[in-house]
């Protein structure tokens, strides 16, 4: 995703550049392939978005997650979501303090930075449903009172696509929480022949205490406050609207994506071009995120889903039939 550009830019992206390429070269040393994944989610973190990522066990989900957590200064924590996970796990409780005679709140792991969910449709609706406050509103409220997260906050989800004994689908309200859904697909036969030839020689380091930090939890409020900064163009804006208004008269789809989307859309396709080292939005951006933006928010009718579409194919239709503004 990165760019070589020679103008100079009204704002200033370098210190983003630099952290982003040295975050990618140190997870590199780990991960073989997966550049789309780390990608997307350094794009969800400057975006101020959560991710969900998708895909086969051994792909290196959780791996990718992880490391890309290491690589920032910032307070982890990973939730194991599992069948008999109660609210209260994940949120925290109140206890009752004998010597001062009052409930006093213990926070649960959700009180993170960057907070790694394990397997998310584990969990029944009622543990789900724990994280629909924080996720939106950045705060948790039990017993009436509210606590706010520590800023950055950002959830990292990740689900087996293929399992579906003794999971529990997420609903489109949270899905729509998410500002990407991220697919990993399986490495190409020269990564699986690269991974198998460091794992043979001994090589594939699995100890990450040696993973170094780029980022400070600082560095990434100054940050997102540049990438707000980034232009786009008014044409690029109603390229957007159209993009998004085509996905609710649509006879493909039973369900289209709400302004929300519209929103992440605009946010991450800002991202992306600061990622790439550019003060304004140019239309590959939007082409570009608008597949992880979009395939958790629409659902197919029930007949594309028998024929075998998949909310990509839908995307692709989409991007064809709206004209690319110049």
């Amino acid at each position: 995703m990165s760019e070589n550009n020679e103008f100079q830019n009204r704002v200033d992206l370098k210190q983003l550049n630099q952290a982003a390429d040295r975050m990618r070269g140190e997870i590199g040393k780990y991960v073989i392939g997966q550049k789309n994944m780390v990608d997307y989610i350094l794009i969800a973190i400057l975006s101020d978005g959560h991710v969900l990522i998708e895909g086969v066990p051994g792909v290196a989900k959780t791996l990718t997650a992880k490391l890309t957590a290491k690589t920032i200064d910032a307070k982890f924590s990973r939730i194991q979501f599992t069948p008999d996970l109660m609210p209260s796990d994940v949120l925290g409780t109140s206890i009752f303090n004998a010597l001062s005679s009052q409930f006093e709140f213990k926070p649960g792991p959700i009180f993170g930075n960057i907070v790694l969910i394990d397997e998310i449709n584990r969990s029944p609706a009622k543990t789900q449903a724990a994280l629909f406050e924080v996720m939106e509103e950045r705060q948790i409220t039990v017993d009436g009172t509210s606590y706010k997260m520590e800023e950055p906050f950002m959830v990292l989800a990740t689900q087996n696509p293929v399992e579906h004994e003794g999971t529990y689908r997420l609903p489109e309200a949270q899905l729509d929480r998410f500002l990407f859904k991220i697919t990993v697909d399986y490495p190409t036969d020269g990564e699986e022949v690269q991974i198998l030839n460091l794992h043979h020689q001994g090589l594939m380091n699995r100890d990450m205490s040696s993973v170094k930090s780029f980022l400070k939890k600082e560095d990434i409020a100054e940050i997102r406050k540049k990438v707000k900064q980034i232009q786009i163009e008014e044409n690029l804006r109603k390229y957007i609207a159209q993009l998004i208004g085509k996905t609710r008269n649509n006879s493909t789809l039973f369900l289209g994506a709400s302004p929300r989307a519209s929103i992440a859309l605009m946010t991450a396709s800002k991202a992306l071009a600061a990622l790439n080292g550019r003060d304004f939005v140019v239309p590959e951006d939007i082409r570009e995120v608008i597949f992880p933006v979009l395939r958790h928010r629409i659902v197919l009718s029930p007949e594309k889903e028998m024929e075998g579409w998949t909310p990509d194919t839908v995307i692709k239709q989409l991007l064809k039939s709206v004209e690319i503004p110049r």
